[in-house]
């Protein structure tokens, strides 16, 4: 299951995909006189081919592992980045929140709650304008993956619109709040054609 977030005007609507993606969907099997004709899918001890992700999706006895997404915590973080609501998102952090960052200029990082919401504000606050174009949350073997792609005019960023784009794996901390972030930034790219 995963999310997609398309904006309508300032707040985000979130609409839900119910189809799992293949690696989650059941196994097929494999008809008896097909089975050696796919190179590439390995044979377990029971001779029978498996997912080459398989311990993703599923327990050491091979059955179905039980996908819970925390999606309700990745919504209110999107939802205060819309807004530009710095405190809503620094509410879906623990208070010993970790963000690390691979950003154009190079790795940082970050501790606590305030801290990483002051680094967003710093980011994306102070603009003339602000829309968040798309985001997605899914979850991927425990970890929530967040994607956001944001359109903004800035003074400080120079003339015209500029886009970047996030791609954070989040895991889980205490009370149902996002623990620790691990992000890559594209940087503010400079668009053409738009006044």
């Amino acid at each position: 299951m995963s999310l997609f977030v398309q904006p309508e005007g300032h707040y985000p609507s979130i609409r839900t995909r119910t189809t799992p993606p293949p690696c989650l969907r059941p196994e097929r099997h494999v008809p008896k006189h097909l089975e050696h004709s796919c190179r590439g899918i390995p044979q377990y001890r029971d001779d029978s081919p498996r997912a080459y992700n398989g311990f993703m999706t599923t327990t050491r006895d091979h059955t179905p592992a039980a996908v819970e997404p925390r999606f309700g915590v990745a919504e209110s973080f999107l939802a205060g980045l819309a807004a530009q609501d710095f405190a809503r998102l620094g509410g879906a952090l623990t208070s010993g929140a970790c963000l690390r960052a691979l950003l154009p200029g190079g790795p940082r990082e970050w501790t606590g709650a305030e801290a990483i919401a002051g680094v967003f504000t710093r980011w994306f606050g102070d603009t003339e304008e602000f829309d968040l174009v798309e985001a997605t949350v899914d979850e991927i073997g425990g970890r929530l993956r967040l994607t956001w792609r944001l359109r903004l005019r800035a003074e400080r960023l120079g003339p015209g619109w500029f886009t970047v784009e996030q791609l954070a794996y989040a895991d889980p901390g205490d009370g149902a709040r996002i623990g620790r972030l691990d992000l890559l930034c594209t940087g503010y790219l400079p668009e053409g054609g738009h006044d």
